[in-house]
């Protein structure tokens, strides 16, 4: 009985030890761990604004805006223009409420330059974009990409937003202080979201 009972004994702490051995082989079994990948989203603005006609024209169009990877797209079509080249311009404020477009201000001029062709060394309003050229059906498209301005961004010498696009009766001749004699605005749309 004696030998049963060490038998007994022998065979219960194998058991208990056989069992504690794989409780504790199956605790260091671990998950393989899960890398995290961080992936850059680019993160794109977009801003779509209405020309509304001034001084007694007919001019309407749309221009839009997007901002990606630092760069600010302006893509858009006028109509209602007389045949030729029509001076465009950012102006200081997105007010178009006066008649001829007046409200607006002057351009968009936050680093204090004379007025130029966009990227003349001499100098340039951030405002100054330049010309158009109406069809003979009075259409124009204007297109232009610079890292220059933003959508938004609180940059005082950058940012769009609370300014106005103007198209003018005449042509911009890029050295006249400090409008470049475009005549009178005939299209004015503030840059508001």
């Amino acid at each position: 009985m004696k030998n049963l009972k060490l038998i007994v004994l022998a065979t219960t702490v194998v058991f208990a030890t056989a069992c504690k051995d794989n409780k504790k082989d199956t605790e260091t079994i671990t998950k393989p761990e899960i890398q995290k990948v961080d992936k850059m989203v680019s993160s794109e603005k977009t801003l779509t604004i209405a020309l509304a006609p001034k001084s007694g024209s007919n001019v309407e169009g749309q221009i839009n805006f997007s901002e990606k990877d630092g760069k600010v797209s302006m893509n858009g079509t006028v109509s209602g223009l007389e045949e030729g080249e029509h001076a465009i311009h950012i102006h200081e404020k997105a007010d178009c409420s006066a008649a001829d477009g007046t409200s607006s201000g002057g351009h968009w001029n936050p680093t204090s330059q004379p007025h130029g062709a966009w990227g003349d060394e001499a100098g340039y309003h951030k405002g100054d974009i330049g010309n158009l050229n109406a069809d003979a059906n009075g259409n124009a498209t204007i297109t232009k990409t610079t890292d220059e301005w933003c959508i938004g961004c609180g940059d005082t010498t950058k940012d769009i937003l609370g300014k106005a696009i103007i198209v003018h009766l005449g042509v911009d001749d890029l050295k006249t202080q400090p409008t470049g004699a475009a005549g009178a605005r005939i299209g004015c749309a503030g840059i508001i979201e």
